[in-house]
C-alpha cells in the first residue's frame, strides 16, 4: 500500500483545521465526480444533500453524482477500479479493505460518534448489559457486531458467552417487534427510532458508553490514487462536505428539506426522527475533521475486538492533521 504523499497530508490537514481560499477549479470550469454512499439516501447523509442543493460542490467546481451502492461493498470496488472518485464507507470497512490490499483513504467524518447499539426489546425487563444472561441476541453476521454485543456486554458486567446469539441479517425491527428475540445488534439513529415510532418499549446501550472509543462511525473515503491525481479535487470535496454538515448540525430542518427535495420517495416523518436523534446526540457536531488520536483508539479496538486482524497503520489510512 502507498503512503499518502506528504504535502498532500499538509494540505489536506490545512484544509481540515479551517485554512479556507477559493480553492476548487477555475472559474467556468468543472471536474465531474461521482460519490457512493454507504447505504440508501437517509438522515445521516443529510449533510451531503444539504451541500449538494445549496451547490456547495458546483462553487468548489464539482460536478458531484451521488449515487446508492447495490451492495455494502460495492464502494471500496469502485474506489479501487477508479469508477467512482468517493464514497462513504462504514469505519471498519475503511480497515477491512485496507487488510485486503486497496489503498483506500479516509479523508473526513461524516458523523462524529459510533451509531452502533445493543437494542434491547422491553426496557422494563432489560435496564442493564447484564439483565440479557441467558438470553437471546440477534446480530446480523458481520465481524462488526459481534464486536459491538461483546464490548457492551463486557463493560456491562455480562459473559458475552451467557447469551445465545442468533444470525438475523439486517432485520432487527422485524425479530424485535415481533418479540422473537430479547435484544439485537442495530443503528440507534435508524433501527433505534424505527423500533421507538411502533411503540416497542426499546432500550439503547449505546457502544461508545459500552467500552469503546467515540470513533467517527461514517468516513468520505477516496483512493490514494485519486488524492496523488488531484489533491485540489479532494481539498474542495472536503471544504464542501463540511459546509453540508454545518448545516445539518446548525439548522436540520433546512438539511432535511435538501434530503426530501433529492429524495422524495422517503418518509418525512420517519426521515425528521432519524435526524432529531443524530442531532441530540451531537453526531453532526464532531463531524468533519479526523483526528489521528481517536482513529489511534478506534483502530486498537477494532484489533481487540477481532474486526481487523492485524494494527492498521493509521497515518497512511487517514488523512488527518
Amino acid at each position: 500500500m502507498r503512503r499518502v504523499a506528504a504535502p498532500l497530508a499538509a494540505a489536506l490537514a490545512a484544509l481540515l483545521i479551517g485554512a479556507c481560499g477559493d480553492g476548487g477549479a477555475e472559474p467556468g470550469a468543472s471536474k465531474e465526480a461521482t460519490l457512493v454512499l454507504d447505504f440508501q439516501p437517509n438522515a445521516v447523509h443529510a449533510g451531503i444533500y444539504a451541500a449538494l442543493g445549496r451547490g456547495y460542490y458546483s462553487d468548489r467546481g464539482i460536478d458531484l453524482t451521488v449515487r446508492e451502492p447495490s451492495a455494502s461493498t460495492d464502494s471500496p470496488k469502485l474506489l479501487a477500479a477508479g469508477r467512482a472518485q468517493f464514497a462513504i464507507l462504514d469505519i471498519h470497512d475503511v480497515g477491512l479493505a485496507r487488510e485486503s490490499g486497496a489503498d483506500v483513504v479516509g479523508i473526513a467524518s461524516i458523523v462524529g460518534r459510533p451509531l452502533a447499539a445493543l437494542i434491547a426489546r422491553d426496557r422494563n425487563a432489560v435496564r442493564a448489559p447484564a439483565d440479557l444472561d441467558g438470553g437471546t441476541v440477534g446480530v446480523t453476521g458481520l465481524p462488526s457486531d459481534d464486536a459491538v454485543l461483546d464490548s457492551v456486554l463486557e463493560a456491562g458486567g455480562a459473559d458475552p458467552d451467557a447469551v445465545d446469539r442468533v444470525t438475523i441479517g439486517f432485520e432487527s425491527v422485524t425479530a424485535l417487534s415481533s418479540s422473537r428475540l430479547d435484544a439485537a445488534t442495530a443503528f440507534w439513529n435508524a433501527e433505534g427510532v424505527t423500533l421507538r415510532r411502533l411503540g416497542v418499549p426499546t432500550r439503547e446501550f449505546r457502544v461508545d458508553d459500552y467500552g469503546a472509543p467515540r470513533y467517527p462511525e461514517l468516513v468520505l473515503a477516496t483512493s490514494a490514487e485519486t488524492l496523488e491525481r488531484d489533491p485540489e479535487l479532494a481539498q474542495s470535496m472536503v471544504a464542501a462536505t463540511e459546509r453540508g454538515l454545518e448545516v445539518a448540525a446548525r439548522s436540520p430542518g433546512a438539511a432535511l428539506a435538501e434530503l426530501l427535495r433529492a429524495v422524495p420517495t422517503l418518509e418525512r416523518g420517519e426521515q425528521r426522527a432519524q435526524l432529531a436523534a443524530l442531532e441530540g446526540a451531537g453526531a453532526f457536531d464532531a463531524a468533519g475533521p479526523l483526528k489521528r488520536s481517536v482513529l489511534r483508539r478506534w483502530a486498537a479496538w477494532d484489533l481487540e475486538h477481532g474486526i481487523l486482524s492485524r494494527p492498521l497503520e493509521v497515518g497512511s489510512a487517514f488523512a488527518t492533521p
